[in-house]
């Protein structure tokens, strides 16, 4: 391995978003994309799989393993998002099969939380891991070997919302982000663990909006991957127009985009606190006083997001 890459664990549930922030990843030389961990989330942890293994076929990467986690949060029943992500988790898109219907494998046999201590005890801090779905796999991990966390070189969320006195804080609840709400318990987990953790939070996302345009200006790349990623994002904004809603928010891949180019991002230290009570606000993520836990996401160029990603995803 060059020591030019950055050793990197996709852990996700794809999901729309996931789908192409995971394509991202693997069209960017910089990141040596060492697996992918799935979790319960968008979708079941069955679909997330699978949409896994058959993203990384359809990329040219099966190879890259994939390891299979949790089926649900640490304490509370699982929640999806199927009137976002459809009820397969690709907006309703279908991937093209390369080499017949088994091509896209199996996962590994072992859990997603053993694989991240594994590649953690081989990486070392070295190992950054990139988070987009609830967080499960992460804290179960950090729980059988505390310090886990702390151990990596950088733990990159996207989570959480941290919009006071927004009219629209949550995008599941009137309060909580998706991966939030999923399982808070997890994301106290993280950020109570001393990790060099860098979150991309709503307040963050939706400064990088998906519309038509995006769209369309990503189908006219015209490579396989573009139009991919322009079908899925299409499948999004129908699911999202049905709820009188024309513009989305590119969440998951700025994550990503960060690792590539930590500029088209602005981040403060900030602490952060999850209410993992049971009821309204249950998921809510709030800025505190105290100690820093984070490096917040406040502030994204929106047109360079969208230029990285044309120009990873549109190389022939």
């Amino acid at each position: 391995m060059s020591t030019s890459l950055r050793p990197l664990v996709h852990d996700c549930d794809p999901g729309t978003d996931d789908a192409v922030a995971l394509l991202l990843a693997l069209h960017s030389p910089e990141l040596d994309l060492l697996a992918v961990s799935t979790t319960h989330g968008n979708v079941s942890l069955q679909s997330t799989t699978r949409n896994a293994l058959e993203l990384l076929d359809f990329a040219g990467h099966a190879h890259v393993p994939v390891y299979a986690g949790a089926e649900g949060p640490l304490v509370r029943s699982p929640v999806y998002a199927p009137k976002i992500h459809g009820r397969g988790g690709l907006g309703g898109v279908t991937l093209p099969q390369t080499g017949g219907p088994e091509v896209s494998g199996q996962p590994k046999p072992l859990h997603a939380a053993l694989a991240l201590l594994e590649l953690a005890d081989r990486y070392g801090d070295s190992l950054t891991l990139c988070a987009t779905g609830p967080l499960s796999n992460l804290a179960l991990a950090e729980r059988l070997h505390p310090g886990f966390l702390k151990g990596l070189r950088e733990v990159v969320v996207m989570g959480g919302s941290i919009e006071v006195g927004s009219p629209k804080l949550g995008n599941v609840t009137p309060w909580a982000e998706f991966n939030a709400y999923a399982d808070p318990h997890a994301l106290r987990v993280v950020l109570e663990s001393g990790a060099n953790v860098v979150l991309f939070g709503l307040n963050l996302t939706r400064q990088v909006r998906v519309t038509r345009e995006r769209e369309a200006a990503l189908h006219a790349l015209g490579t396989a991957a573009a139009s991919l990623t322009a079908s899925m994002l299409g499948g999004y904004l129908d699911m999202i127009e049905k709820r009188d809603q024309k513009i989305g928010a590119l969440h998951d891949p700025c994550t990503v985009a960060y690792l590539i180019r930590p500029g088209l991002f602005r981040l403060e230290a900030a602490r952060v606190h999850v209410n993992t009570d049971e009821g309204g606000t249950s998921g809510m993520t709030t800025r505190t006083e105290g100690a820093a836990n984070v490096q917040l996401a406040t502030w994204a160029d929106e047109d360079g997001v969208y230029e990285l990603l044309s120009e990873r995803l549109g190389q022939k």
